[in-house]
């Protein structure tokens, strides 16, 4: 049994490259599940830096300096903060009041539309399960309704860490684009020698990763925008906190579409109860759907969101219990991560492998 654990070892694990990337791998995660909670405002900035890192590298492409490409991106990332804080902020604000107070008589028409339902359809529902759901309505409405209260008693803490944040991060950016070189340089200074292999999937991942970054803003902006002109048009309630929440609904694929579905409903069926605007409005989000998943998604995320769905949706799980809204940002490329080193010491495996049992002609004594 030893023996055999032995040769199993041996065969997988003789190289030494294998298990520096081995280590990489596990370090790096522990540090983020360790820390990650701590490292909020770093992992921002380096998304924001990646973000802005297209635009340097284009402005240089224009022959401007690296150090004025940096000052001339950094300047778009403040004033479209601003202008994200000083427009959107307060529209949000807004439309969650205008919710909040509307709350009491959507509910009422909703109720009112559901007791119609066993006196249309007879057949199919009855008037003792319409009850049992707006009983069930209710008590989750009112659990929502605590928890919503409980939050507010913590919004104190959670708006001095935004506060925070708003500080910390602009001046994380700005190092992460000014001292790009520098940071990598220190860091590999920490690093073994012989680190062929791990520089190998690190330069493939670290372009999958900013493909994936600069893709998924988009598609989320996109997808946001087109919510929001649809949802306008059709008259929909809460446009911009309904196309909001469908936008950043796309973090999480396939799971978040297929949840953000109930609150559309919801509020369609709440403003117009069974009518051909609800119709509308479920057609629409689907085609909004359709649309990102076919068209947006292949666009933007080619050559990135090569994975299986299963391995997919088994990511998001694992990365968001582990870590949150950045394990569900991340999900993909983490994904990517092991599937590149898993294929990498597969391959290298199989050389090794190949190299063990080849033997050179020479060294064959012929017999007489």
């Amino acid at each position: 049994m030893i023996n055999m654990f032995r040769n199993w070892f041996n065969q997988r694990f003789s190289d030494p490259q294998i298990i520096i990337l081995w280590f990489f791998l596990i370090s790096g995660f522990l540090f983020i599940f360790l820390l990650g909670k701590m490292l909020v405002p770093v992992f921002a900035g380096l998304i924001i830096a990646y973000l802005l890192e297209g635009i340097v590298g284009t402005l240089q492409k224009l022959k401007i300096p690296r150090n004025i490409s940096v000052f001339l991106s950094f300047l778009l990332f403040i004033f479209c903060s601003f202008l994200l804080i000083g427009g959107l902020l307060p529209l949000i604000s807004q439309q969650i009041g205008q919710l909040i107070s509307d709350l009491p008589a959507m509910i009422s028409h909703a109720q009112e539309q559901l007791m119609q339902l066993p006196e249309r359809y007879p057949e199919f529902i009855s008037e003792f399960q319409i009850n049992n759901l707006i009983s069930f309505l209710k008590s989750e409405l009112t659990r929502l309704g605590q928890a919503a209260i409980f939050s507010s008693v913590a919004s104190v803490k959670s708006l001095i860490t935004v506060l925070v944040y708003f500080v910390l991060v602009p001046f994380l950016v700005l190092f992460f684009l000014k001292d790009k070189t520098l940071i990598l340089d220190w860091m590999k200074g920490f690093l073994p020698k012989n680190r062929d292999l791990a520089n190998e999937v690190w330069n493939e991942v670290n372009q999958q990763i900013s493909n994936y970054v600069r893709g998924k803003i988009w598609e989320i902006l996109i997808v946001w925008s087109a919510s929001y002109l649809t949802f306008s048009i059709l008259g929909l309630n809460y446009p911009m906190l309904m196309s909001l929440f469908i936008g950043l609904s796309v973090l999480i694929p396939y799971i978040g579409a297929t949840v953000m579905a109930l609150p559309v409903v919801l509020i369609a069926f709440f403003q117009w109860g069974i009518s051909p605007d609800l119709t509308k409005t479920i057609i629409a989000y689907a085609v909004i759907q359709l649309i990102d998943g076919n068209i947006l998604v292949p666009l933007l995320l080619s050559g990135v969101v090569n994975i299986h769905p299963v391995a997919i949706i088994v990511a998001v799980l694992v990365f968001g219990g582990f870590w949150g809204f950045w394990g569900l940002f991340f999900a993909i490329p983490l994904a990517t991560l092991v599937h590149a080193v898993i294929k990498t010491w597969f391959i290298k495996k199989v050389i090794f492998t190949k190299n063990s049992d080849f033997v050179e002609p020479s060294n064959i004594q012929e017999t007489p």
